[in-house]
């Protein structure tokens, strides 16, 4: 069978996964959720307790979950080395150091700005505070990024990596919370502008607006939330 990706919507951090996916160009299919619907009905905990996207159904039937175990999972299965490198390389290496870096810290520093947004019972003092600290941890931890990578188009080498497709899904939340022009950071709006640009995160992107783009082949459609949490919900 081939894998399945539940991606969730709107601005979901998995975008950056269906473009990995198109990049590695091996069948797989596809699960959009709503993040603010569909995810938080009861019945999505048997796939993922935490109540999180992404998760993977892997072509064994197993359910995989967070981003940088389902980065894994593809990077072991890229024997073209379309989006990752030879193992114990120094682009391997650099590639991983990245991808831990956006995976925690870039990304947990949106987690107040998120809090604030969702907040069921609006509190307009709390969703201040949260939003002044969300932003200054957002700026600082775009500064640091800003610092580590390279004058190169893509974050590691002349195409995409895994790298990439992890930070692009969560890069885009700048604009979403309004948290300061991306021009602030050069290189980051460079490599933004770059990625915005490929044809896999434009299809990932369509995807989420609930369109039906054309994309390299390789998605064989996509399969119902109902389908796969009566299959693959433990």
């Amino acid at each position: 069978m081939e894998p399945i990706l539940i991606y969730g919507y709107p601005a979901g951090s998995s975008m950056g996964l269906v473009a990995a996916f198109e990049w590695l160009r091996e069948p797989y299919r596809l699960c959009r959720v709503d993040m603010l619907g569909e995810m938080r009905d009861p019945s999505y905990k048997r796939l993922n307790p935490r109540v999180e996207t992404p998760v993977l159904v892997t072509d064994r039937g197993d359910v995989l979950t967070e981003t940088m175990a389902i980065g894994a999972w593809l990077e072991a299965r890229d024997t073209e080395r379309r989006i990752t490198f030879e193992a114990a390389s120094t682009d391997a290496d650099r590639m991983h150091q990245l991808m831990a870096f956006i995976n925690t810290g870039f990304t947990a520093a949106f987690s107040p700005l998120w809090t604030a947004m969702e907040m069921a019972d609006p509190d307009p003092a709390m969703q201040a505070s949260l939003t002044e600290f969300g932003r200054s941890q957002v700026i600082e931890r775009h500064d640091r990024l800003e610092e580590m990578i390279g004058d190169g188009k893509y974050l590691v080498a002349d195409r995409p990596s895994l790298a990439d497709a992890v930070l692009i899904g969560v890069a885009r939340w700048l604009d979403v919370h309004a948290v300061a022009n991306r021009n602030r950071w050069p290189k980051l709006s460079a490599l933004h502008a770059n990625l915005e640009a490929d044809a896999a995160v434009q299809f990932a992107c369509e995807l989420e607006e609930g369109k039906e783009p054309a994309g390299s082949g390789a998605c064989k459609g996509h399969v119902a939330l109902a389908d796969i949490l009566e299959k693959y919900g433990s």
